[in-house]
């Protein structure tokens, strides 16, 4: 699904990434793990088409990104903390995001919602949410449009333990469902519990683990 091949960025004088290769395969949970800094989010932005490499080239379902298209097709992502107009309702700021493409309603919508353990008819703004709940709202964002490819930055921060129990549950069905999902995490038992494969990224240098 993901074939990336001798990505390197730079920023000033600091190398970022370095001649990074891997594939992440398709119905399958890919898991990257290493310290902030390492390089995890700017190689998650490069494969989504949000910044592009110095050298190297990422495809994604066959497409090259910044070259056949801009962004990565049929994917939804959240890569750091996921942004929203504070003074709207959670439904409001989702129904904002998805008239951009037009491709869903709002019963979509409300199943998404819903999906990641919200109510879909809180009118309550998102600017009084708790973290765990903005958090909770990002990955209805990135689940949304029912993407082929969903990438997600961390999404268990922020979430109580039931609320993450609750989300590994939605992403082994999503899987079952035949998604592709990568997944960032500082917390090894997501890891060892979702992932079909793992990389491992230490001074922009990425290796397989498992």
């Amino acid at each position: 699904m993901i074939d990336i091949q001798q990505v390197s960025k730079r920023f000033g004088a600091q190398q970022v990434l370095t001649n990074v290769s891997a594939h992440f395969g398709r119905g399958q949970i890919t898991g990257l793990v290493g310290r902030n800094g390492s390089g995890k989010s700017v190689l998650l932005k490069i494969v989504v088409g949000l910044m592009s490499p110095d050298q190297g080239y990422v495809a994604v379902d066959g497409r090259r990104i910044g070259k056949e298209v801009d962004f990565a097709p049929n994917t939804g992502f959240i890569i750091d903390r996921p942004g929203f107009l504070g003074d709207r309702s959670g439904y409001a700021n989702l129904r904002y995001l998805a008239a951009v493409r037009g491709k869903i309603g709002k019963e979509q919508i409300f199943q998404a919602i819903q999906q990641v353990g919200l109510n879909p008819q809180d009118r309550k703004p998102v600017g009084k949410y708790s973290q765990g709940m903005r958090q909770r709202l990002g990955i209805a964002q990135a689940l949304m449009e029912d993407p082929q490819l969903i990438i997600l930055d961390e999404p268990m921060n922020a979430l109580d333990n039931a609320t993450v129990e609750q989300m590994r549950g939605v992403f082994s069905e999503l899987k079952a469902a035949g998604k592709t999902l990568v997944i960032t995490s500082h917390d090894e038992r997501d890891i060892e519990t979702l992932c079909d494969h793992v990389f491992a990224m230490d001074a922009g240098v990425l290796t397989q683990t498992r």
